[in-house]
């Protein structure tokens, strides 16, 4: 099917409103008699073939179709309207230049990678949503948005060494405070040592009051992404302490918080009912439903992220580094 064409007042509904819940569809109000009409033409002629069928310009003479042009306030022309699913969701009047009428289209009309990134947004799984990121990455040319949520996914997925990759291509003066979250994500990540998760558990069980192992066991969790856990730990002190642990609790709550990719692991995030001399097995505290999606990302974080490495191949890191222009 041709990306432009013209339609009569008969076959509106068919050849827009219902074509337009498959694609996005361009109307195009137009009259013989109209000066700017003649010139706005063509322009959406050639935008619809560079489009490539992200859209199709639907003509309509206005003069031909009464009817059409009251149902939709057509008081002048040329008007644009764009319907996406059957309905206006946006439109201009008069002949716009070129660049803004493709920031009109831009707007409305995400291209490949974008399609691949919303979708991303959609999934739980870090490394299917990583594969999916990948490929926008590469597809955008390593647009940076694009390349730091592929980061995001990768530290959920404990896939270091790409994340550290992913964050190195990004240009300098392209790196803001999203860039610094995520760097400093991997840093603490990073910082995993030999400790034995489960010696620092069973030294809180027996001394609830035991800080040093709680700020330890919280800096574990957190570097394999149990944040939920980890700000629990945190919590836990700030109720059992009143003097330095419950200061040092605080700011270390206040320096994850932005790193966290889940702002509601804090909220959701259990502590053990009062006790002042015991706290009750992991297994029996008292906890707010998880969703599926941290559970499962809790899992991945727990498995050997090498397992992965075979199954995924980053494209990205393949993609030339993004060139100055310079200027005289």
């Amino acid at each position: 099917m041709p990306h432009a064409y013209d339609i009569t007042e008969a076959d509106f509904d068919t050849a827009v409103l219902a074509r337009s819940r498959e694609v996005p569809v361009l109307v195009d109000f137009w009259a013989p008699w109209c000066g700017p009409c003649r010139s706005l033409k063509p322009l959406l002629e050639k935008l619809a073939g560079e489009y490539g069928g992200r859209f199709e310009l639907a003509k309509l003479n206005s003069d031909e179709a009464p009817s059409v042009s009251a149902r939709y306030a057509v008081r002048s022309i040329p008007a644009v309207k764009l319907f996406i699913g059957g309905e206006v969701v946006d439109e201009f009047m008069g002949a716009l230049p070129e660049g803004q009428v493709r920031a009109f289209l831009d707007a409305h009309l995400p291209d490949e990678a974008e399609q691949l990134r919303r979708q991303a947004a959609t999934l739980a799984d870090p490394m299917v949503r990583a594969d999916l990121l990948n490929q926008a990455a590469e597809l955008s040319g390593g647009r940076p948005e694009i390349v730091l949520e592929l980061v995001a996914a990768l530290l959920d997925a404990s896939l270091l060494d790409y994340a550290a990759a992913g964050l190195e291509s990004v240009e300098p003066r392209e790196r803001g405070e999203g860039w610094s979250q995520l760097k400093a994500r991997l840093d603490l990540a990073q910082g995993a040592g030999d400790v034995d998760e489960g010696a620092l558990e069973a030294r809180i069980a027996t001394d609830p009051k035991d800080f040093e192992a709680r700020f330890a066991l919280a800096t574990l969790q957190a570097r394999r992404g149990a944040w939920r856990d980890a700000f629990a730990q945190l919590l836990e002190v700030v109720l059992r302490d009143r003097a330095e642990a419950r200061k040092a609790a605080r700011d270390k709550l206040v320096e994850w918080f932005p790193l966290c990719p889940d702002p509601k692991a804090v909220t959701t995030a259990s502590i053990t009912p009062s006790c002042p001399t015991a706290s009750p097995p992991r297994d029996q505290r008292r906890r707010l439903p998880q969703p599926d999606r941290l559970a499962e990302r809790d899992a991945i974080g727990r498995a050997d992220p090498r397992r992965h490495r075979n199954n995924l191949e980053l494209t990205w890191l393949a993609l030339p580094r993004k060139t100055t222009s310079s200027t005289a």
